[in-house]
């Protein structure tokens, strides 16, 4: 039976098994805040989607067998006492299982089949394979037994309520092998001359090229940087239905999105060792720009969402995008982004522009990526200092991009908007001591004890030196033994588990950081980093923390958390080296 096998181990019950490509993945998370005792086969086609049930069995007795499980990136075993299962990636649509000593029961993960829901179960007369048809995914999952026997089928072309699978196993001493199949809707019968062994070793060839393409100065010093850079190669996705592009999804748990911020920080992630997978991450949100210039909030497989939008960081990113690729966009490629970056920057000077206005506004918390930051309690439409600073760094990257571009006028213009919209959220929103909001409909102004108010720090050198340092002062008093708490912990409003009122955040730690760096506050930065870096090494990569204990919180496969780690973990070991 197979060997143990290398790479970083992790738990199952947080970070789904996957490959690089694939929409699915084996895990025990069926929805946000459902687990189940057996893993199952999780779709991500047509949303989130639990598919097969796999059970492991004794193969004398026929009963479930109590089981270890344990995960590589190429390699997922249930180990018992009377033997082992083992399972990996033939192929993106594909797995392949081997055991020994131990059956397996698969079954479908719906008991009901009705007209329009659950999952219908037949053997196929035309090459003996096992199929469940998903109305859920609307994809088929094709069991074939290579090797071994067939000892139970229930189920089969069964309507109602009922348990619908196959029990494969082998004799006393034997081996059997069996490989599943995501595809749409006919294929030729599955066939194969490779050996289980060899599926495990190209699967862990595949993920070693890519985390020694993505994190090539790793070290004992950045010991999470192999799990983070799984976390974002079983997280990627082939392009299929509305994603344009190779995508790599925000989780294959329940934020199985694009969202219109997050894919900025995978891109810097990938840019300086898979630069055309990063080039696809920044882009593909882009690919679904509407008429106003707005980008959706969110893309995934069969659906763009609309409703909201997500802040304008994107020339931030560019700018940090563009020094981080090995090779220099061409011309081609700058004109098709300046075009995009204009649209979406007249999108917020426009259609997010009050008349007479000088600053853009906010419709909800949800527009900023903050959803539910305290910085919104008062009201929800509202013009704040972090949209004005994002926005004014997107302005200054497309007067750079209009001067490499020739286009001397719109250069100006950009320059011109980006001094006029700093010089209004200094004048409007700054009182001397901090950054306040200010209401559309009552005019009214409040400050409030969110990370978000200080966000203004992103401007880094732009900022006036006496702003810097006063927000710098500021940022400090939010940072915890675990990284900068997105509400102060001393608020009557923080909450341990409160989203933005209170958890420590990936994307709000990078801003900062990068915004101290460029302003001089080198010291804060550097304790923000290594403060981050230690909780992700320590408790992984969650959508957010307690920041008060350091626990991860909600979904717990994060991939902007993982690329954030990249980054800062990329940076620490550079300024180590030098």
């Amino acid at each position: 039976m197979t060997a143990a096998r290398s790479g970083p181990a992790f738990s199952l019950h947080d970070i789904p098994f996957s490959t690089y490509g694939s929409w699915f993945g084996i895990s025990p998370v069926l929805a946000e805040k459902t687990r189940s005792e057996d893993l199952h086969l999780v779709s991500h086609q047509n949303g989130m989607h639990a598919i097969l049930r796999f059970t492991p069995l004794d193969a004398t007795t026929g009963d479930r067998a109590a089981t270890r499980v344990e995960a590589t990136p190429g390699l997922l075993t249930w180990t018992g006492a009377g033997g082992r299962i083992g399972l990996a990636y033939a192929a993106p649509d594909t797995v392949r299982l081997r055991g020994e000593g131990l059956g397996l029961r698969v079954t479908a993960a719906a008991d009901t089949l009705t007209p329009f829901t659950g999952t219908y179960f037949y053997r196929d007369p035309v090459d003996g394979a096992y199929v469940f048809t998903s109305y859920g995914t609307g994809r088929r999952y094709r069991i074939t037994v290579l090797s071994g026997t067939v000892a139970e089928v229930s189920g089969s072309q069964a309507l109602g309520t009922g348990e619908r699978g196959v029990t494969v196993t082998a004799g006393p001493g034997g081996v059997w092998d069996a490989a599943i199949e995501e595809l749409d809707s006919a294929r030729l019968p599955f066939t194969s001359s490779e050996t289980f062994d060899a599926v495990v070793a190209t699967a862990e060839q595949a993920f070693t090229a890519f985390v020694d393409a993505v994190a090539p100065w790793r070290s004992s010093g950045t010991p999470a940087a192999e799990l983070a850079a799984y976390v974002l190669w079983s997280a990627t996705v082939r392009p299929a239905a509305l994603v344009t592009r190779p995508a790599v999804l925000m989780s294959k748990h329940w934020m199985d999105k694009v969202w219109s911020w997050d894919h900025c920080f995978n891109a810097l992630a990938l840019a300086p060792g898979a630069p055309a997978l990063a080039w696809d991450q920044f882009s593909l949100p882009f690919d679904h720009q509407d008429e106003t210039g707005a980008l959706p909030d969110s893309v995934t497989h069969s659906e763009v969402l609309y409703n909201f939008v997500k802040p304008p960081i994107h020339g931030w990113t560019l700018s940090h995008l563009r020094r981080r690729l090995p090779e220099p966009l061409s011309r081609t490629e700058l004109a098709e982004i300046y075009g995009r970056l204009a649209r979406w920057t007249n999108f917020w000077l426009t259609a997010r522009r009050a008349p007479g206005a000088a600053l853009p506004h906010y419709q909800h918390g949800n527009d900023s990526g903050w959803d539910n930051a305290t910085t919104f309690d008062p009201e929800r439409v509202v013009v704040t200092a972090d949209l004005a600073a994002f926005l004014v760094l997107q302005l200054r990257e497309l007067a750079r991009l209009a001067t490499e571009l020739d286009l001397p006028d719109e250069a100006r213009r950009w320059t011109r908007t980006a001094e006029t919209t700093q010089t209004a959220m200094l004048d409007e929103l700054w009182t001397g001591e901090r950054f306040v909001a200010r209401g559309l409909d009552t005019a009214a102004t409040w400050d409030s004890s969110s990370l978000l108010d200080l966000m203004p720090m992103a401007l880094g050198e732009h900022l006036p030196e006496h702003i810097g340092k006063t927000l710098a002062a500021r940022i400090e008093t939010h940072l915890t033994p675990y990284g900068l708490a997105t509400e102060l912990p001393t608020s009557p409003h923080y909450l341990a588990d409160g989203y933005w009122r209170g958890p420590i955040w990936a994307p709000a730690t990078v801003l900062i950081e990068d915004g101290l760096r460029r302003a001089g506050h080198h010291r804060l930065a550097d304790e923000i980093s290594a403060r981050f870096r230690a909780l992700c090494e320590t408790h992984g990569f969650a959508e957010n923390f307690d920041a008060l204990t350091g626990t991860g919180l909600r979904d717990r496969a994060y991939t902007w958390t993982a690329s954030s780690y990249l980054l800062l973990a990329d940076a620490h070991a550079h300024r180590d080296s030098r």
